[in-house]
């Protein structure tokens, strides 16, 4: 290790490590968690947007300049340099899958871009079970989820940035559909430190209305009269329903180049997390990335990070527990990934691939392909 790089790795680990510092800070006041785990619908929002977020966790807000911005912060999406498209698809659990598109093309000379995202989740040709056919009925169900987002960014100077994101949420639950409004708000703040470029970013997601429900599934035939003596005909009627709040999410973040070049790159980057169905989280992740290999046009990237939510840690028999998990349910959160590329002129094409590790239920897989011009 040379003598300039050692002083960069230790300012790199203090701002690295003091994000994650603030979160344990706030769990040592040994009050009740009255966290409202689980209350909030359309999680698949939470889902990302191509492999290298996913392998990099929510951290990649502060980094994210390519066309997966949209999703991670669209004040990053003014900072493309060229008009750009992507596509990924998430093997998830439970034989779901998710998959992730986007365009996005930068405007004014480069001063703004805009952007169209799509994002999709579900299953389908699921048996139902019922209380009188626990086995299996000859019935079925699918459930789609879809959201659609338009982004709008702006560079306001040569080291801030700031967009936002109007999106529609559709959740289609077997006979039962919602639908709701949200709205995402991002800036981008990079300068530099020590001679290295730094970045902050500072995003809030799926602020919006409920998503309530309707449809055939909660249309009812009830009695005109409660006394079953009397005979009466059944009068159509509407189950009440409760409007469910979106996954809104605040995220500060920071990433810091410990190694900057023409050809190589080491990025360190943190970030503090909370959500309204959650305590306050972390990520801390990492990417080392290199063009240009033997002069040619190609490149490649190694990625890794490792998320910390606290819903993962809750003890079922004693909420207040702080965790009750073997170390294999520690492992919940690890990603790590990798991609290659390769760039001409204006002309440049990706791919890259993630692995995600979600604790007793297994591991995840993303790819995603993406291409510039």
């Amino acid at each position: 290790m040379t003598d300039k790089l050692a002083p960069r790795l230790t300012l790199a680990m203090v701002l690295l490590l003091s994000l994650p510092a603030g979160v344990v800070a706030q769990g040592a006041n040994g009050n009740p968690d009255n966290t409202g785990y689980g209350t909030a619908a359309g999680e698949f929002l939470l889902l990302g947007a191509g492999a290298r977020g996913t392998a990099l966790g929510g951290a990649f807000a502060a980094l994210a300049t390519d066309v997966s911005s949209m999703y991670y912060n669209p004040a990053g999406l003014a900072q493309m340099p060229r008009p750009g498209a992507m596509v990924g698809t998430y093997d998830y659990l439970a034989d779901t899958r998710y998959t992730w598109g986007g365009l996005a093309i930068p405007f004014s000379g480069g001063q703004r871009a805009i952007g169209l995202q799509l994002g999709t989740f579900g299953f389908s040709d699921q048996p139902v079970y019922t209380v009188d056919q626990p086995d299996l009925t000859s019935a079925t169900y699918s459930v789609s989820e879809t959201f659609v987002g338009l982004t709008l960014a702006q560079n306001f100077s040569d080291r801030f940035s700031a967009g936002f994101t109007a999106k529609g949420i559709f959740d289609q639950l077997g006979q039962a559909n919602g639908s709701a409004f949200a709205v995402d708000f991002g800036a981008n703040f990079h300068a530099a430190l020590a001679d290295h470029p730094i970045r902050l970013s500072f995003t809030l997601a799926n602020l919006g209305t409920d998503l309530s429900y309707r449809g055939d599934a909660i249309n009812v035939d009830v009695p005109r009269n409660l006394d079953p003596s009397i005979p009466t005909l059944p009068q159509p009627g509407q189950l009440r329903t409760k409007g469910f709040a979106l996954p809104t999410t605040f995220r500060v973040g920071m990433a810091y180049d410990v190694m900057s070049g023409n050809d190589n790159r080491l990025t360190v980057m943190s970030d503090f997390n909370q959500g309204n169905q959650n305590r306050a989280g972390f990520t801390a992740g990492g990417e080392w990335a290199t063009a240009r290999l033997g002069g040619s046009g190609f490149g490649f990237a190694v990625r890794g990070s490792y998320s910390y939510a606290p819903s993962n840690n809750v003890d079922l028999v004693n909420p207040l527990s702080q965790t009750s998990l073997t170390d294999e349910e520690h492992l919940q959160g690890l990603a790590a990934g990798g991609g290659l590329n390769y760039a001409s002129g204006n002309f440049n094409l990706g791919f890259d691939y993630a692995y995600k590790y979600m604790g007793i239920l297994g591991p995840t897989n993303f790819f995603s392909f993406s291409v510039g011009w």
